[in-house]
């Protein structure tokens, strides 16, 4: 059955992201942990739900045969991903989530040949990030004859959810990052750098986004960095559990996204581009939305594989108030 299965569909991301598949009509259910609100969501949207945690690998994959694909909203993903993609393999069922942690994608990326044995595609990130820098990346290599490096640079502005101030921690917690001549490496002395998301440049600290392994696999760029511009509140400290469940529509609407991406060539050639989106939190159910009605459709590679290298560079742009800027 060409239908899908949303699970973490409760919490605030997940919820934007079933309203967005009620809305885009497709074929789905919600699934989560929690029984009482499982039904409420369920009501309201008018769709089954399957209440069930991720302890027992059998009861996971009985859960997940009957669908086509499963898109998991359940951070951190560190605690859900693997336990959903084995059971993914085990239903044959498609596998797709919106984590930008960094462990998740090498985790997916080593789970690669037994999905594709399984016949089913692995792809983490649907959402804002990998989704726009993915296709940034992509757009911004094919500017220059022989590219040899990367570097990407987020603007996150705003206040974040709960749960992503839970995987932003998660992402700290994997250590400095970075891919030289293809491999990843520990890279303690990275220093900050300056990148201009367009009222002049700015301070971006490194920090090991999901990116480093989808733009290594969808651009083929041997060394690749990242960084990230932190304004406001974002990054919050203290007791996340008393942090409200993410930024009001109001504020998502008075707060747009960005990322710069940077490519040199093997001749010393530099091209920039830039994205803008409309807010993260408002970009990710349109986006993974239209990953999943894509993949239901058909359109998938199996194995672990990158929203460009699928859908091709404009993936991104299909989602209204998005632009990429050659800089």
């Amino acid at each position: 059955m060409n239908n899908l299965l949303i699970y973490g569909a409760t919490g605030y991301t997940g919820s934007m992201v079933a309203r967005q598949a009620k809305q885009a009509g497709l074929s789905f259910s919600i699934a989560g942990r929690d029984p009482e609100k499982l039904a409420a969501l369920a009501t309201e949207l008018g769709v089954p739900y399957r209440a069930f945690t991720l302890g027992d690998a059998t009861v996971v994959a009985e859960q997940l045969r009957g669908f086509s694909a499963v898109l998991n909203c359940a951070g951190p993903f560190v605690r859900s991903a693997e336990a959903l993609i084995r059971a993914s393999m085990a239903a044959q069922v498609h596998y797709l989530d919106i984590t930008a942690e960094i462990n998740v994608y090498r985790m997916a990326e080593r789970f690669s040949a037994s999905a594709a044995e399984a016949g089913i595609m692995v792809m983490p990130g649907v959402g804002w990030d990998v989704v726009t820098t993915d296709c940034l990346a992509v757009h911004v290599a094919r500017r220059v004859k022989e590219p040899v490096a990367l570097r990407i640079a987020l603007q996150v502005a705003g206040s974040m959810s709960r749960g992503s101030a839970v995987s932003a921690g998660e992402i700290v917690a994997a250590g400095l990052l970075t891919r030289v001549d293809g491999a990843l490496i520990s890279s303690s002395s990275m220093a900050c750098a300056q990148f201009d998301f367009g009222d002049g440049p700015v301070a971006c600290a490194p920090l090991s986004f999901g990116d480093l392994v989808t733009a290594w696999h969808s651009t083929g760029i041997p060394n690749i960095a990242m960084f990230v511009n932190v304004t406001g509140d974002a990054f919050p400290g203290g007791d996340l559990s008393k942090l409200p469940d993410g930024p009001t529509q109001a504020e998502r609407d008075s707060q747009g996204a960005r990322a710069v991406a940077e490519v040199t060539s093997a001749d010393g050639t530099i091209a920039r581009s830039m994205i803008e989106t409309i807010n993260g939190y408002s970009y990710t159910p349109l986006a993974a939305i239209e990953t999943a009605r894509r993949v239901l459709r058909g359109e998938v590679n199996v194995g672990f594989d990158t929203p460009a290298r699928v859908f091709g560079s404009a993936h991104a742009q299909r989602i209204p108030g998005t632009r990429i800027i050659d800089l």
